[in-house]
């Protein structure tokens, strides 16, 4: 038990700087200059959990010395209520070094952002469209849940209420730490309401979570663009047919193409197909960082490879499966209703120790 000295070294640092800002908050000058009181107040709270935990850490320490200390007192029933009572201090001391280890690792500045949500239908044909419905319907639950916004960008519906492919931006705090790690292939195993013989189909579904790129993210030139219009097709009666209202934009440096229908007017749907081209470019800028940095981040295995199947869900058993990090629940019905959080609490669980485990073998190497 115990936590390193570079770590301690860390969080006193972290402490001090705390208390500047602290004083910072309380000075006039900082108070009447809004931009100013706003950039310190964030990071203040950004650093309060983190120092909430140390102190309370340092209070416990305290207090397992002074329980050692009672332990070589001659009065035997003092010595053994002081033993009792030091197992469970040092437990809580090693619970709450774990959370200063995992509050210590570097913040994705992705995390706060609000993100853009695709889902498209893979193998499977309808079936696999309608599962996209399904599992739109549990992230839009789960969004709820939270309090955040969710907002239709582009769709693209089957005649059957599926949906070939979903873009939607999910707006709200920490939205992007939180679903993260829900990139990549779903698949499910049901008996499809047109199949007559009962049999159990198996059809996949493709999600990617990409953090909403803000414009000073990414440079997008006007030259760099080929914008085309035309009558959009599909569902919305006369008014869609009629006039030229979508959009199609192609980024020629990267090659990659957004088509926006969705809206009434040709300007809406091109500020919509700008923010999703301004996102996907933001992705493609994130995953190229990294591949530079190293060729695999072990705390984000399995977060952006779109190929890999990473959940199944079960209708006959009722079972739902993450089979990166093995974890099988029986509660598909609450599931697909937006009860996420045992899930994706877990994801993260695991995650952070991987992190963790990287930057202790790191330290240790350096040393």
């Amino acid at each position: 038990m115990g936590i390193a000295a570079h770590y301690l070294k860390k969080l006193d640092d972290v402490e001090k700087r705390f208390e500047e800002l602290t004083e910072k908050l309380a000075d006039p000058a900082v108070v009447n200059d809004r931009t100013k009181y706003t950039q310190i107040a964030r990071e203040h709270s950004e650093l309060s959990e983190i120092v909430e935990t140390y102190r309370n850490y340092k209070k416990i320490l305290a207090e397992i010395e002074g329980n050692r200390e009672l332990l070589e007192d001659s009065d035997e029933e003092l010595a053994k209520l002081a033993r009792e009572e030091l197992k469970e201090l040092e437990q809580k001391a090693e619970e709450l070094e774990k959370r200063l280890m995992f509050l210590l690792l570097p913040k994705d500045p992705n995390d706060e952002k609000n993100i853009m949500l695709e889902i498209r239908a893979g193998t499977g044909g309808e079936e696999a469209a309608l599962f996209a419905a399904d599992l739109f319907r549990m992230y839009s639950r789960y969004a709820e849940r939270k309090g955040w916004d969710v907002e239709i960008l582009d769709v693209n519906p089957t005649g059957l209420g599926g949906y070939k492919e979903i873009i939607a931006l999910i707006k709200g705090r920490g939205a992007y730490s939180r679903l993260k790690y829900e990139s990549g292939v779903h698949r499910v195993q049901r008996i499809p309401e047109t199949e007559s013989g009962g049999r159990i189909h198996t059809s996949a579904v493709t999600v990617a979570v990409l953090p909403e790129a803000d414009e000073v993210d990414v440079e997008i030139r006007p030259e760099d663009l080929k914008i085309d219009t035309m009558r959009a097709s599909g569902a919305g009666g006369q008014h869609v047919n009629k006039t030229e209202s979508a959009v199609r934009i192609t980024h020629i440096p990267t090659g990659i193409v957004v088509y926006c229908a969705n809206e009434r007017s040709q300007h809406q749907n091109r500020a919509r197909a700008m923010q999703i081209l301004r996102t996907r470019l933001y992705e493609r800028k994130l995953r190229e960082q990294e591949e530079k940095i190293q060729a695999e981040r072990r705390s984000q295995v399995g977060s952006g490879d779109r190929s890999e199947r990473i959940r199944t869900y079960n209708f006959p058993q009722n079972r739902v499966t993450d089979h990166r990090i093995g974890l099988t629940l029986y509660r598909l019905e609450q599931i697909l209703d937006g009860e996420l959080d045992d899930i994706i609490d877990s994801l993260i669980t695991y995650y952070q120790t991987e992190a963790l485990k990287e930057e202790e073998s790191g330290v240790e190497k350096a040393a």
